[in-house]
């Protein structure tokens, strides 16, 4: 039945044949997770977390929406992004068309599609409840750094992966995580609201360097954090935090120095200063405030690639 164009019913019907569930299969376990297609040589972007334990025996399909089912390997995937590209020997493939997740603002009516609970082809829907969210999220020896955008939209175990959809139908986010409840000491959750997405600026470049390269790059300022300090900001640690011939020597930052302000934005902690330096690229310049001897500092400098 017809549905009008910018509806919810039209939008989902447009971007299903493009989502898919992403089944691993290895000889101890077994799990599932989503994924959507990105262009027509048959690659498609889902989370590093959902293949990462197929990486070696073992086996990864797709399922599209009308059944099909097809193998799967690995392009590439990167830990620190939590995203993978996968490839398929299909070429009959629409992909979805990117958003640009600069352009969101809070409020904005979403759309997530993908396979909660192993449930194919779900569609809920919610807003953008906010914006550069950092969010640090582990999963076995891997560490994931999340300048997240946060929905309310329903997002559960399997979901990950799969697309956070504009009102136009344009991917600007890949649901990724979920919050759970302070006091619950179960170590699994589901939807309480409160879900995160990576932005599909960072998910768009790092795919294409995953399919050309095979891996991602990471901005970096070259300096070891102390991360037994428990004040505001991020300490470098002293002695030998900062790197010789970094950016951050270059700059002048010394060891023991407080990183307080990114870009003019209070750093809570280690963690928060990381995930806003991987929202960035290599190259983009940056502008810090740090603490030193009690005085307060502004640096500029140019982030690098790590090796």
């Amino acid at each position: 039945t017809a549905r009008p164009d910018g509806s919810i019913a039209k939008i989902a019907a447009t971007a299903l044949p493009s989502v898919v569930t992403v089944k691993i299969r290895t000889a101890s376990a077994s799990g599932n997770g989503s994924g959507f297609v990105i262009d027509r040589a048959g690659h498609i972007l889902t989370n590093n977390h959902v293949v990462s334990g197929a990486t070696g025996p073992g086996e990864i399909t797709v399922e599209f929406v009308d059944g099909a089912s097809v193998a799967a390997r690995i392009v590439g995937r990167d830990s620190s992004y939590d995203l993978a590209v996968l490839a398929v020997d299909k070429t009959d493939v629409t992909p979805l068309e990117w958003g640009r997740s600069s352009d969101v603002v809070v409020g904005d009516g979403v759309i997530a599609v993908g396979a909660p609970l192993g449930l194919e082809a779900t569609v809920t829907s919610g807003i953008v409840s906010a914006l550069n969210r950092p969010v640090v999220a582990t999963g076995g020896d891997d560490m994931s750094f999340i300048n997240a955008i946060q929905t309310d939209a329903a997002i559960n175990p399997g979901n990950s992966g799969g697309p956070l959809l504009d009102m136009s139908g344009r991917v600007i986010g890949i649901n990724s995580a979920i919050a759970r409840d302070p006091g619950s000491t179960s170590s699994s959750g589901g939807s309480i609201g409160v879900g995160f997405a990576i932005p599909s600026d960072q998910a768009a470049k790092t795919a294409q360097q995953l399919i050309t390269t095979g891996k991602a790059e990471h901005p970096i300022i070259g300096v070891k954090l102390d991360t037994q300090f428990t004040g505001e900001g991020a300490r470098i640690a002293d002695p030998g935090g900062v790197t010789p011939g970094s950016a951050a020597d270059t700059a002048g930052l010394r060891d023991g120095d407080v990183i307080v302000r990114f870009e003019g934005k209070k750093v809570p902690g280690s963690n928060q200063l990381v995930v806003a330096i991987r929202a960035k690229s290599v190259g983009d310049t940056v502008h810090l405030t740090v603490e030193r001897a009690g005085a307060q500092i502004d640096i500029t400098l140019t982030l690098r690639a790590s090796n």
